[in-house]
C-alpha cells in the first residue's frame, strides 16, 4: 500500500522560561528548534530505527484508544490501518534531552489524524497534554503546542500571543549546553509534584521563583539586557533552591559560577540532563568558559 505522506516537517522546541512554572498557570515562552526535526515516512522494509518507531506508535495509538479526549477527535482507524503499512516517524530529536521528542510526535499525529483541527491554542494545550501524558505520566501540553505551531510564543492563562522570529535582542545569545546525560522526565515531574504538597515550599515558589520567571520574559522581549541578566541571577539562584534535583551533578557548577562577563544558565525542558540552556551577551568569552562542552547556538 502506499501511503500518501504530507510535506510537512515537524521541528523540535525549546522552552526558554517556565518549565515547572508553567504549571500554576504562570507564563511561559517557547521557541522553535529547527536543528532536530521529524517527518511521516513509510517503507516496504523497515530499518531498525523505523520498526522502533513503528512500534512506538502502534503503543500510543493502543494508548489513544483508551483516551475519550482522542476517540472523539484522531481518526485511531486510519492510524492504525497505516501502521500496518510500516508508517513511522522519521525524527532526529534527541530523546531525554528536553527538546520535545515527544512533543513532535503528538503535534505529528494531530496534524495528519485530527478528525476536526482546533485553532484555539488552549485547547489544544489540553488535548495534546492528555496525549504526551502516554510518555511522561503528566503534562502540560505546552511541548507539542509548539512543535504543532511552529512559531514562538508567549502563554499564560489568558491564552497564546506569538511572537515575531527575531523576537530576541541581537545582543542576548541564547545556546545548549550538552551534559552528555540523558534525562528522565517521569521520576522529575513525579518529585516535583510531591513538593508541591508541602505549603511552605509551594509558597515560596509562587512568591519567590514564579515572579523571576515572568521577569526574565519581560526583560528579554522588551530588550532590556541589564535587566534581564540581573533577574537570570536570580531565577538560577531559584532552580538552585526549589529545583534542585534536576540539576545534574556534572553541571552544578555553571549554576554556581559568577564569571566577569554576562552570562547565566538554567535548567532546559525537565533537567535532570540533556542540555542546559544559557545565556550570554558574549560569545567569544562564553565559548572559551565552556571550552570542553557541546554548544548549540540558537
Amino acid at each position: 500500500m502506499l501511503i500518501v505522506m504530507t510535506e510537512r516537517i515537524y521541528h523540535s522546541k525549546v522552552i526558554l522560561f517556565g518549565e515547572y512554572s508553567m504549571i500554576f498557570d504562570a507564563t511561559a515562552l517557547m521557541v522553535p528548534l529547527n536543528r532536530f526535526s521529524a517527518q511521516w515516512r513509510n517503507a516496504s522494509h523497515l530499518s531498525p530505527e523505523a520498526a522502533s518507531s513503528n512500534a512506538s506508535l502502534q503503543r500510543f495509538a493502543d494508548y489513544l484508544s483508551t483516551l475519550d479526549e482522542a476517540k472523539n477527535t484522531i481518526d485511531l482507524p486510519r492510524f492504525n490501518h497505516e501502521l500496518q503499512y510500516n508508517l513511522y516517524l522519521d525524527s532526529d530529536v534527541p530523546s531525554g534531552y528536553g527538546l520535545g521528542s515527544s512533543g513532535v510526535l503528538v503535534a505529528a499525529v494531530y496534524d495528519r489524524y485530527a478528525l476536526r483541527k482546533s485553532d484555539d491554542p488552549l485547547q489544544l494545550k489540553a488535548l495534546f497534554g492528555k496525549m504526551e501524558s502516554f510518555f511522561h505520566g503528566s503534562s502540560s501540553g505546552i511541548d507539542p503546542l509548539q512543535c504543532y505551531l511552529n512559531r514562538p510564543f508567549r502563554i499564560d492563562a489568558a491564552g497564546v500571543t506569538l511572537l515575531p522570529d527575531g523576537f530576541i535582542p541581537s545582543d542576548i545569545h541564547v545556546f545548549l549546553a550538552d551534559t552528555g546525560k540523558k534525562s528522565n522526565t517521569k521520576p522529575l515531574v513525579q518529585y516535583f509534584k510531591s513538593k508541591r504538597e508541602d505549603p511552605s515550599y509551594l509558597t515560596g515558589f509562587q512568591r519567590v521563583y514564579v515572579p523571576c520567571v515572568t521577569a526574565c520574559i519581560d526583560h528579554l522581549i522588551q530588550g532590556e539586557k541589564a535587566a534581564f541578566f540581573a533577574s537570570l541571577r536570580q531565577l538560577t539562584d531559584g532552580q538552585l533552591k526549589y529545583l534542585r534535583p534536576m540539576i545534574t551533578d556534572d553541571s552544578i557548577d555553571l549554576f554556581l559560577e559568577r564569571p566577569a562577563f554576562n552570562l547565566g544558565f538554567k535548567i532546559s525542558g525537565s533537567g535532570g540532563g540533556g542540555y542546559v540552556l544559557g545565556f550570554t551577551d558574549d560569545i567569544a568569552h562564553t565559548q572559551s568558559f565552556l571550552e570542553g562542552y557541546h554548544l548549540i547556538w540558537l
